[in-house]
């Protein structure tokens, strides 16, 4: 048998060992794979739980943990929408325009804001027209003139057309006249214009000064009165039937000979005038001159009776008018209704002192005028010259129709009831034959007193009146200053649908026999 070597065994006995060494490697490796694993996880758990129940030891200097997340994980984020398709460039919105305050509509525009000082003392006139013209570019703004402040304004004019529609004119605080020459150059026709709006509504509790007195002192030779004095003869010789014109004063010539209107509205569309208070004007108080949709009401003239041609409201060419609940009292007509006016409806409106409502005066220098469709009614008289009247100038042409004049409440008025188509308002007129026409006339429910005459209805010799209507009227005397008259009727034609007080025998029934018929020249 063999035997083996010593050399042979040893290396037999080496090899092995190199074997089971490498069995015992590759275990702990294994082991160490999964112990690494299982620290790793055990490590991770450790961290979580340490955040909100780890050893608290910032109290020993150590730093404090932040508070425990309660976040939602993320959601995935959604897939972006198609890039739109390419679009113009949108101009940034403009800054608002001066006149803003902090936390103001941005349609409300203060005159305060616009450097108006309101002390009565400085021209406040520029301020105005900037605030203006500010709240002229946006519809439906607003310029407030506020209570408690008094604001000295020259002439100036709020006017369109390319304004925006619906303004409003706030006006709570005082706008007052200029009373020396110099802001009047050589005159204006009128103080406060606005002129050629789509809607504009003038409102408030503020009052329109025009400080007039030194434009009555100062009344030109010239001045027109009013020819119904001549009716007026007084009992004591010592009375002038037409007072003298005003005597000159120290203040001679101060003031341009053009008188101007206090408030005048002209083109302009859907006009509201209410609340405001309108007094001492140069002349005219508020008139509207080619207006259409008109409405006034709630308001207050104030003027004395004195006051030389100071008319309340002035109609001229204006259509679908609404005037009510007003108070009127000035030197001249309350309402004066001239050419181009119709659709006229007035009530409810207190007059006195004036010289009552009148139609007219209407063809003056042959003009020809057109007035139809008028409805006064429901109005208190106190202490006027005339109550409703109509008065045309001889030589003139067109006509006047469809009249109503209706429940009129008269007190201490001299001439409650009057067409005088022989008006004239100079020293003296040249007598013509032509004449406005008039028909459709109605006077009913006129009572009160009176304390000249009653009734004066002098109707042109060429063209009679007709369709006057007479119904309930009961007019008493009232002796005062002057003499009293029975009823006065020329060339005037109609009917009395009621007895009268006093009798009214002078109306002629029915129509003239030679009523001339109206030319193409004269009709409307």
């Amino acid at each position: 048998m063999c035997r083996l070597s010593f050399k042979s065994l040893t290396f037999m006995l080496l090899i092995a060992f190199l074997v089971w060494s490498s069995s015992i490697e590759t275990c702990i490796a294994r082991r160490g794979k999964h112990w690494r694993q299982s620290r790793l996880t055990a490590a991770s758990i450790s961290k979580k739980k340490g955040k909100g129940h780890g050893n608290h030891n910032y109290h020993k200097g150590g730093s404090k943990p932040k508070a425990p997340s309660h976040k939602t994980p993320p959601s995935p984020k959604p897939k972006a929408p198609p890039s739109p398709l390419p679009k113009e460039e949108v101009p940034p919105t403009p800054p608002p325009p001066k006149g803003y305050r902090s936390g103001q509509h941005s349609d409300v525009f203060d005159v305060l804001d616009f450097g108006a000082k309101g002390d009565g003392k400085t021209d406040d006139t520029k301020a105005f027209q900037a605030a203006w013209a500010a709240a002229c570019k946006v519809e439906a703004s607003t310029v407030v003139v506020p209570a408690e402040f008094v604001f000295l304004v020259g002439p100036i004019s709020f006017s369109g057309p390319y304004c925006e529609a619906n303004i409003v004119f706030q006006l709570d605080g005082t706008i007052i006249a200029p009373t020396d020459s110099q802001p009047w150059g050589k005159g204006f026709l009128q103080w406060l214009e606005f002129s050629k709006l789509r809607g504009i509504t003038v409102q408030g509790k503020g009052i329109i000064d025009g400080r007039g007195s030194g434009w009555w002192q100062d009344a030109p030779y010239e001045d027109p009165y009013d020819d119904e004095r001549k009716l007026i003869i007084p009992l004591n010789s010592t009375v002038q039937e037409v007072p003298p014109m005003p005597v000159r004063n120290e203040l001679s010539g101060k003031m341009p000979s053009i008188k101007p209107t206090a408030l005048r509205f002209y083109g302009s569309f859907n006009v509201t005038v209410t609340g405001i208070t309108i007094q001492n004007s140069p002349q005219c108080h508020l008139k509207f001159d080619n207006c259409m949709g008109v409405v006034v009401h709630d308001m207050t003239v104030s003027s004395p009776g004195d006051s030389p041609n100071t008319d309340g409201i002035h109609l001229q060419n204006s259509k679908d008018v609404l005037i009510h609940g007003s108070n009127l009292a000035c030197g001249d007509d309350c309402v004066s209704i001239q050419t181009g006016c119709s659709n006229v409806y007035i009530h409810n409106v207190n007059c006195g002192p004036g010289h009552g409502i009148s139609i007219g005066s209407l063809g003056k220098d042959n003009t020809k005028a057109c007035v139809s469709n008028i409805t006064v009614r429901d109005i208190i008289m106190q202490n006027t010259m005339n109550g409703v009247r109509i008065k045309t100038w001889q030589g003139g042409s067109g006509s006047v129709q469809g009249v109503l004049f209706s429940n009129i409440q008269v007190s201490e008025v001299q001439l409650p009831i009057v067409i005088d188509q022989y008006y004239c308002d100079k020293r003296a007129c040249k007598n013509e034959t032509a004449a406005v026409a008039l028909s459709g006339i109605t006077y009913e429910k006129i009572r009160g007193t009176y304390t000249v005459k009653p009734v004066h209805l002098a109707c042109s010799d060429s063209l009679p009146c007709i369709g006057v209507t007479l119904s309930s009227i009961e007019l008493k005397p009232l002796q005062e200053r002057y003499h009293l008259y029975d009823p006065f009727c020329w060339q005037s034609f109609g009917e009395l649908t009621t007895p009268t007080v006093p009798p009214i025998s002078c109306l002629q029934i029915g129509k003239p026999s030679n009523n001339r018929v109206q030319s193409d020249h004269d009709v409307c």
